[in-house]
């Protein structure tokens, strides 16, 4: 009887063991929503949320998106996975053309679960409860977490040494309703491309880093860094001409046939050397300076690197000027371009702020036009370099054209000045003319940094590739035909009426009857509307500090 008994119990206990097993792995949606609930329900003295020790990025979303739905789980079906988070696995891959970090969204841990799930079901072992909820709990860390880096950037341009000061686009969008819409209606991608930026730049600066990806992987070449002494000129011979041949060939500007080997700088190289710098913005004048090398010793690795930061770039622009009439000038570019309706009416090279008086990035509206302008000089510049000119040159004034004022715009004479003295109570201003260093016409959009732009008695600078050569503002080619387009709504402003403003001996203010938004930005990679890209050098070394920020 005994042992009947014991039988008995023997059997029960093994029976209430594998009912509990079973239902420990097998599953129902109420039990995995009671995981789910405990994740979140756990008191955890952190900071954020983790699970399994794993920080997860989007910690106070998902409390109140979970509690909306009573713990249900979003990706999986009574434990068994659905499509839709093999669906966002792969979207998760595809950010790498983004210029994302794939692995910031739990990639390797997607791959191991999915791994060891695909596992149980070919050995017929149902997929633990606490599995299946952890798993769903990141799945949905990762959309959150994919869907705010893709609308409005992975890196806070606040943080940054160099500022930007753009407004930022403001993430206005529901994470957990849009993940809902997206569960309800199907295709996860069409939801997470909406978030993209509003420019067709972004979606084909997208295509071209996938083109750069396939190049990278075909990439054999050391790329071992090119440095010159001196421009190397056509007919020229140098060691390192073959490593520019391999390069250009590498690039499809010489053909496979050509040979890499000969050190001279013939004619055939010569032409492929005008191609390269013309398609890269450069002049093409066959001549290997420091700009064609720079840009020679770029491997498609870098060029992937760059292309991701001015993608981060273009997600923190907000969406305000879709079909609107803006000027934009990048400044890495040394272009100014108005834009109407997304048509380019007006483009003109720019002379930018050079190193240490790097030209703002920043937005504002463009009210009024000021013809034979006077320049307010700013106090920086007089103590730095106008007094101790005129220290040097009594008659520095008078050469430069040039009044010495009150604060309260009322002229001085200079000869009543003691200019050895440390105090300086007085500010300095050019007269308009001809030599006067804002030119014949300024363009003003009100700021803080007061950058404006406008016309320069240099023109000839307008020739060199390297155009950062200002102290901030921004000196425009051709100003007479830029004033001509802004005023076309103005009556009266005819072209010979605008000549005549322009050679006055005082200023004359001439209001817009609209405000046009200025955008000053700095992108050194952008595609265009054939799908082009556009590679400049980083004129103020600010790739990396994005780059740094955007891998960490």
């Amino acid at each position: 009887m005994k042992s009947t008994i014991f039988r008995y119990n023997r059997v029960l206990i093994t029976s209430v063991f594998l009912f509990l097993s079973i239902q420990y792995s097998f599953g129902n949606q109420e039990d995995i929503a009671n995981q789910i609930r405990f994740r979140f329900e756990t008191d955890q003295p952190k900071e954020r949320l983790e699970i399994r020790d794993i920080p997860l990025a989007s910690g106070d979303g998902l409390f109140p998106f979970y509690t909306a739905r009573e713990f249900e789980p979003v990706w999986s079906e009574n434990g068994i996975l659905k499509e839709m988070a093999y669906e966002l696995r792969f979207e998760i891959k595809q950010a790498k053309y983004d210029g994302l970090n794939p692995k910031d969204y739990h990639l390797d841990l997607f791959d191991a679960f999915f791994e060891s799930f695909e596992q149980n079901k070919e050995a017929g072992v149902t997929n633990e409860i606490a599995d299946v909820a952890d798993l769903d709990i990141f799945l949905t860390d990762a959309f959150f977490r994919l869907a705010e880096d893709l609308e409005v950037g992975r890196v806070d341009p606040s943080v940054l040494k160099a500022e930007w000061e753009i407004p930022p686009i403001v993430a206005n969008t529901d994470y957990g309703h849009l993940l809902t819409e997206a569960t309800q209606g199907g295709q996860l991608r069409s939801y997470l491309v909406s978030l993209y930026p509003k420019f067709m730049m972004y979606r084909n600066g997208r295509e071209v880093l996938r083109a750069m990806e396939n190049t990278e992987e075909k990439d054999s070449l050391d790329w071992k860094e090119i440095k010159i002494n001196k421009s190397i000129k056509p007919g020229d011979s140098n060691s390192d001409i073959p490593l520019i041949r391999e390069r250009l060939r590498f690039w499809g500007y010489l053909s496979d046939s050509s040979d890499v080997g000969s050190k001279n700088y013939d004619s055939a190289l010569v032409d492929a050397v005008k191609e390269f710098q013309k398609e890269n913005g450069m002049e093409d004048d066959g001549i290997l300076g420091k700009l064609s090398i720079l840009a020679l010793n770029q491997s498609p690795e870098d060029l992937i690197d760059k292309i991701s930061v001015n993608l981060e770039r273009m997600r923190w622009l907000p969406d305000t000027v879709d079909n609107s009439e803006f000027i934009l000038v990048n400044i890495a570019n040394f272009q100014l371009d108005l834009i109407d309706k997304l048509d380019t009416i007006h483009s003109a090279k720019v002379i930018v702020g050079k190193r240490y008086h790097e030209s703002p990035i920043f937005m504002a509206d463009m009210s009024y036009i000021v013809f034979s302008p006077y320049w307010n000089i700013p106090y920086s510049i007089t103590r730095n370099e106008i007094l101790p000119s005129i220290r040097k040159n009594p008659n520095y004034l008078k050469e430069k054209n040039m009044e010495v004022v009150t604060s309260a715009g009322k002229v001085v004479d200079p000869s009543t000045i003691d200019f050895s003295s440390k105090s300086f109570p007085y500010w300095i201003r050019q007269k308009p003319g001809g030599s006067n260093s804002l030119g014949l016409v300024k363009f003003m959009f009100p700021n803080k940094h007061s950058v404006y732009i406008h016309d320069t008695p240099a023109r000839s600078l307008f020739s060199r590739e390297d155009r950062a050569l200002s102290h901030g503002c921004i000196r425009l080619q051709d100003p007479a035909k830029f004033a001509q387009i802004l005023l076309e709504s103005n009556r009266g402003w005819t072209p010979q009426k605008i000549n005549e403003a322009m050679h006055l001996d005082h200023e004359e203010i001439v209001n817009l009857d609209r405000k046009i938004p200025v955008v000053i930005l700095y992108l050194t990679f952008w595609a265009d509307s054939n799908g082009k890209g556009h590679f400049r050098p980083d004129i103020y070394d600010r790739d990396q500090e994005v780059l740094k920020a955007l891998r960490n």
